[in-house]
């Protein structure tokens, strides 16, 4: 098995810091666009999809900036980050999301993410 490597995506979205962060960083919000059932004990995320559990804990967060999640089933330098930045030049909210995939699966992965943004940009009425 080849080394994953990280990847970054950049989503511009018309909506405050702080109303993307509750969507990026609590149960009620990422039940919303990013799984079926989300629950939240002991830093730990547990995401539901089809039955199917995958738990991932928080390594580190800032309130409004970012969030970094690690899937316990991954290896410990891997991680997932939902990280928000103010454009300088536009003003403009931009979601970054980061994520560790195998080079010939990054387009693939991004397609996912990009499905999986596209529903929340439709929950906050982007």
């Amino acid at each position: 098995m080849s080394k994953k490597v990280q990847y970054e995506l950049e989503y511009p979205v018309r909506c405050s810091p702080s109303i993307l962060y509750e969507f990026l960083s609590t149960p009620a919000g990422l039940q919303e666009w990013f799984a079926d059932k989300v629950d939240f004990r002991d830093s730990v995320f547990s995401f539901s999809w089809n039955g199917s559990v995958e738990e991932a804990e928080v390594l580190e967060q800032e309130e409004d900036e970012f969030i970094r999640l690690h899937w316990k089933h991954a290896p410990k330098e891997e991680f997932f980050e939902f990280r928000i930045q103010i454009s300088e030049v536009t003003n403009e909210t931009i979601l970054i999301v980061r994520d560790f995939a195998e080079k010939k699966e990054i387009a693939d992965q991004s397609q996912l993410w990009d499905y999986q943004v596209k529903d929340l940009f439709h929950r906050i009425g982007n």
